[in-house]
């Protein structure tokens, strides 16, 4: 009887015991442990509920005869059932913003907005913001809250990376690029963002040590707080015979290391880093678990869309760029996040199709989840929750 009992203990316990072994295999190692037993699969679904989500919000999308129109949908996946789940819309229609996690929920801001069906009126520059907690989220009825209007100048395609700080009602987040009007050149500037009251206060801009336009196109936050800032730069925007070049910088203290943390923000400055191989216009970007910074897909400012990837080393002494793996579809403005060991993209001007990367063992696979749209998506919003 003690034997039997002892054998049941075990077999109850064993979807606890999967998880664990789930959680040290990563994402794409824990879908393959589902296939092993019906314990396993349980376990494993426990513990990849656990992990953020991916969600993607706005875009523009190309509809039949090639016009442009706006997105105020909201979706996350659900990597323990690989679908799509929708989420409280946004409050107006907007693609090329600004979106990033903040506590727990995630926060939208500027790009342009359409309030109407008609597509005609989707060339708005917003200076709104708006914000979903965490704890909406399974509480049906609730949306996305406005706050305070930026108290700078309207941005289309600014960069949000969120900072840590202890002053703020709701957060505070870096707001890096972006331009006012579409016809004028991008605005090297970053602002640091207080989301209780709209407040923008200047930071050190980013720069060209020769003087040329720089247009952010991606940012990506290390652990130690440093922000790694993919730019394009191009002597003369008005020139058809210009030459545009990648421009990789970081933002830190003039001190890294230990005193990291105690050196006033006032102080910290852009510092220039290698440039990438190849010029990439709208890619990927995030942190690996490894702490390298992936740069992945983006275009080459001529409509040429690449599934080729490149990851930075910030080792001390030797700074510099690597291969990785291709994706299998080639996209750019797509959504993209580290989760678990993996990186996972979707979506892009040429592909609704979700892939993930297994950082182990360095491959590409596609998920069995597109993106529920009918057609190309891009300039979306992306965030972890």
């Amino acid at each position: 009887m003690a034997t039997t009992n002892s054998a049941a203990s075990f077999v109850a316990v064993l979807p606890e015991l999967w998880a664990i072994v789930g959680k040290h295999c990563g994402v794409v190692g824990a879908f393959r442990l589902m296939l092993v037993c019906r314990a396993a699969r349980q376990g494993v679904k426990e513990w990849l509920r656990t992990l953020p989500r991916l969600m993607v919000c706005g875009g523009s999308g190309l509809s039949l005869g090639w016009t442009v129109h706006y997105l105020g949908e909201v979706w996350q996946l659900d990597l323990a059932e690989l679908q799509w789940e929708r989420m409280p819309d946004l409050t107006c229609r907007r693609a090329h913003h600004a979106c990033c996690a903040v506590r727990g929920g995630v926060v939208v801001l500027g790009g342009k907005i359409s309030e109407y069906e008609d597509d005609d009126y989707c060339n708005d520059i917003s200076a709104s913001v708006e914000m979903l907690q965490r704890k909406s989220f399974d509480n049906e009825g609730n949306t996305f809250k406005l706050l305070p209007d930026l108290s700078c100048d309207l941005m289309n395609g600014p960069i949000a990376v969120a900072i840590d700080e202890s002053e703020s009602d709701q957060g505070q987040v870096l707001l890096i690029g972006g331009n006012d009007i579409e016809q004028t050149p991008p605005l090297a500037v970053v602002h640091k963002v207080d989301l209780a009251s709209g407040s923008c206060t200047v930071q050190p801009p980013f720069y060209s040590s020769l003087g040329h336009v720089v247009d952010v196109q991606a940012a990506a936050r290390l652990t130690d707080g440093r922000i790694v800032c993919l730019s394009s730069a191009c002597s003369d925007m008005d020139d058809s015979e210009a030459v545009e070049y990648s421009l990789t910088q970081v933002l830190e203290p003039p001190l890294c290391g230990p005193q990291l943390t105690q050196v006033q923000e006032a102080s910290w400055q852009w510092r220039t880093l290698p440039a990438l191989s190849l010029f990439r216009h709208c890619p990927g970007m995030c942190v690996l678990s490894d702490g390298r910074v992936a740069v992945i897909g983006g275009n080459d400012g001529n409509g040429f869309v690449y599934a080729s990837s490149e990851a930075l080393s910030l080792d001390a002494g030797e700074e510099r760029w690597d291969p990785l793996p291709a994706m299998h579809e080639a996209r750019c403005g797509f959504a993209c996040a580290e989760i678990g060991g993996c990186v996972i993209v979707a979506g892009g001007n040429s592909s609704t199709i979700a892939e993930v990367y297994e950082q182990g063992l360095g491959r590409w696979y596609r998920l069995p989840c597109s993106l529920p749209f009918d057609g190309q998506i891009c300039g979306m919003g992306s965030a972890l929750m």
